[in-house]
């Protein structure tokens, strides 16, 4: 099994790579499970799976400059925009697929911390629509 490193993850938000601003990039899939048990179930649990649904969690290096980070999401506040992320930067193939879709950019933290701590922001976009997984 191979074992990897994050070191140089991607991520790009409105097809413009945003991966220089970012230190934590998390993707969660899930789907909601459906009791489906009756009484011929043996007195067991049965389950199926009901709707799907992903999120994108970001730790982001707040910078203020023009045309910087806080002007790109402050612009993309309230909307769906596209976004793709990737273990590493290197070409998308079977070691490392892209991960896409449409997330809504719901939050937006521009000051956020204590006296001494890095400009940074945590926040969680949920998906909207499918998500797509490529190896090509």
């Amino acid at each position: 099994m191979a074992k990897s490193v994050l070191l140089a993850s991607f991520i790009s938000v409105n097809a413009t790579d945003l991966s220089a601003f970012a230190s934590k990039i998390e993707l969660k899939v899930e789907c909601e499970d459906q009791d489906v048990t009756t009484f011929a179930s043996g007195g067991w649990n049965e389950r199926l799976a009901g709707l799907k649904s992903f999120e994108l969690s970001v730790t982001w290096k707040q910078d203020t400059a023009v045309s910087q980070l806080d002007q790109q999401l402050w612009t993309l506040f309230g909307t769906l925009p596209a976004f793709e992320v990737r273990l590493s930067n290197a070409v998308v193939g079977t070691s490392n697929p892209k991960y896409t879709g449409n997330v809504l950019i719901k939050e937006h933290s521009p000051i956020a911390g204590s006296v001494g701590d890095v400009a940074e922001m945590d926040v969680s976009y949920p998906g909207s629509g499918a998500l797509a997984r490529a190896t090509a």
